[in-house]
């Protein structure tokens, strides 16, 4: 299990020079686009899962819907994303290739941060997110999905910082790193309410 401090600390990772995290190049640029919150983002979040548990079996340790879909009524991009804890993140071979052929593909390698795997998805669009077993990330994200359940203001400012992110990257010359980018600038509100979230839980 990890430490308070582990938890709390905002793990933030550059890859060194000349490291490429795209596994086959980075996406062809986009707009970001939130919607309204969609009601079946639930239930595709089941059927991605039975997917997942159906490629792996055993190897899944757990399988979380987090990330804003998984946040009833909250206006969200609509992407599911899925945390999911294997043995271990950085042994490709034991799960990419099961996942692979279930649909997914692998788009990140991210070493340095906690050996995170991403695989994406088309029709549903999903990222399925890999970690190891007691990593913080998945805490914290579980954590931030749970608060914004609860607290409907902090989810309303949460909202409010996305439209704002969204239209100030969308105004911008359109790059492979927008969705980089937009995350940038929503995380002073993220990491505000990080901030009370971590204090009400005594861990600061």
């Amino acid at each position: 299990m990890p430490s308070p401090e582990e938890i709390v600390r905002h793990h933030e990772w550059q890859p060194p020079d000349g490291e490429d995290i795209w596994v086959d190049g980075p996406p062809e640029p986009a707009p970001i686009v939130i919607v309204e919150y969609d009601p079946s983002w639930p239930e595709i979040y089941e059927s991605v899962a039975e997917r997942v548990r159906d490629a792996l079996g055993a190897r899944v340790l757990a399988l979380d819907h987090v990330g804003s879909t998984a946040v009833p009524g909250l206006a969200a991009k609509p992407v599911i994303d899925v945390d999911l804890t294997v043995t271990d993140s950085a042994d490709e071979p034991a799960f990419v290739p099961a996942l692979e052929a279930a649909g997914f593909r692998l788009t990140i390698r991210e070493p340095g941060w906690h050996e995170h795997r991403l695989l994406t998805g088309d029709d549903p669009s999903v990222h399925v997110h890999v970690f190891s077993p007691d990593c913080p990330e998945t805490i914290r994200h579980r954590m931030y999905r749970d608060w914004l359940r609860e607290h409907p203001d902090d989810a309303e400012r949460y909202v409010e910082a996305k439209v704002v992110a969204a239209a100030a990257t969308n105004a911008s010359a359109p790059s492979p790193t927008a969705g980089m980018d937009y995350n940038l600038r929503k995380q002073a509100v993220i990491r505000e309410i990080y901030g009370r979230m971590f204090e009400a839980h005594g861990l600061i």
